[in-house]
């Protein structure tokens, strides 16, 4: 298990302290999480068209905010938004009134320490914000805006999908802004589909609240490849997945995703999705874009390619089918870092390896495994509070490629892996 500061953990016991000294007079509503259902009036769903549902969790100590989007797979055939296969829709079946309360779901918030409020597994600055956690139930990673109707699979029982990312965003800003005010800090951040949906979704979130202080994306192993319309996907290896979710969750729509983005960031290309990275950075130049990701990442690659690569589909040895995607998603990595250098507030830290959840995600349960040791970076805790800090962007890519496949994990990590083992 990797050690901690004592600062870190004297802080974290004071703001354990903190709470349950201010408990008697608390509002009803601080330290807890309260649920806040969005009317279907308002456009917002779930993909099976049950209302949406967010969470949030007040503090009386300061007005920062740090809202946390939820991963999760995707879908666009009848089976994946069903739930079925390895990278379907999460939560296919809508969102419960108790869901932070789910040791399946957000598992009251430990499921990052973003969204924890005091976390036994790893401490963030951002624990005594008020939170916000957005759980992702639609299959379009936050992003979607159209009702599609996939019966590929079942003619006679068709599945109505309500991609309904972006209504569900917007109408969560609005509730925000109205109940929550203009918060003075303000992180946005997710992981895996969360990742896709805080980066896509910046801008709206941004200019809604209008934060009075400082501004910071941490975007979590879900980037927003350079995939322009005119390559090849032996070019650029993400580009037919960039048109088939245009297409599918309606984001070329007038008032989809796409053309929102372009109404707001002069600098997006609407040919090339990856060109929402440096647009965001040149219109916000005060604020600090950060984007974390594993060079061994098996699930979003494979989320990526499997579906457009028949040659990595057909292979039946999984080793070499691995070894075969992480040749693709390198070669998106290389084309992505360059577009990230062009601007001076991004920053990104990209290690080699963690052995759990395939090397997906750097942010869920805790940072163990995270770091780079040939940099002295113990973990990626130390880039995020770079990045929160305003200090000069860290640029973090690991050579050594050998380290890390023995690099020992966290306790909680290590009987996270062996209860997934058993019962995933």
């Amino acid at each position: 298990m990797i050690d901690r500061p004592v600062s870190s953990l004297l802080r974290r016991l004071l703001a354990a302290l903190a709470l349950l000294l201010l408990a008697p007079w608390a509002h009803a509503a601080w330290f807890i999480w309260e649920t806040v259902e969005l009317p279907l009036s308002s456009g917002a769903a779930c993909g099976n068209g049950t209302p949406y549902r967010f969470f949030v969790n007040r503090t009386p100590l300061n007005n920062h905010l740090a809202i946390t989007f939820e991963g999760g797979g995707a879908c666009w055939d009848q089976d994946a938004c069903e739930g079925v296969g390895a990278y379907s829709a999460t939560n296919p079946d809508g969102i419960p009134a108790d869901y932070m309360s789910l040791p399946n779901s957000a598992a009251g918030g430990l499921v990052t320490p973003f969204s924890a409020r005091v976390d036994p597994f790893e401490g963030v600055r951002t624990q005594d914000w008020t939170l916000v956690y957005m759980p992702y139930c639609t299959g379009d990673v936050h992003t979607g805006n159209l009702v599609h109707v996939y019966n590929d699979k079942r003619p006679d029982q068709p599945r109505v999908q309500y991609h309904r990312g972006q209504a569900n965003v917007k109408a969560a800003a609005d509730w925000m802004r109205q109940h929550l005010g203009r918060p003075g800090n303000m992180l946005l951040t997710g992981f895996s589909a969360g990742g896709v949906g805080s980066t896509a979704n910046y801008a709206i979130l941004r200019d809604k609240l209008a934060p009075k202080g400082r501004a910071t994306l941490m975007a979590d192993s879900g980037p927003m490849m350079n995939a322009p319309r005119g390559n090849t996907k032996e070019q650029s290896p993400s580009q037919p997945l960039h048109e088939l979710i245009r297409a599918s969750w309606g984001l070329d729509l007038p008032g989809g995703m796409i053309p929102t983005l372009m109404a707001k960031l002069p600098g997006l290309d609407f040919n090339n999705m990856g060109s929402l990275n440096g647009a965001l950075a040149r219109h916000y130049p005060k604020d600090r874009f950060g984007y974390l990701l594993f060079q061994q990442d098996g699930i979003f690659s494979g989320f990526s390619y499997l579906d457009f690569f028949p040659d990595i589909a057909n292979e039946t040895d999984p080793e070499k089918q691995k070894q075969m995607l992480n040749v693709l998603w390198r070669q998106d990595i290389a084309a992505w870092l360059p577009s990230l250098d062009a601007e001076p507030n991004i920053s990104y830290h990209v290690p080699f390896f963690r052995d759990f959840n395939e090397s997906h995600c750097l942010t869920i349960v805790d940072f163990s495994g995270t770091g780079i040791q040939e940099k002295g970076i113990v973990s990626a805790g130390t880039f995020v509070n770079n990045g929160l800090d305003r200090k000069p962007p860290m640029r973090n890519v690991e050579q050594d490629q050998v380290s890390d496949l023995t690099q020992p994990l966290s306790i909680a990590l290590e009987i996270l892996a062996i209860v997934l083992d058993i019962f995933g």
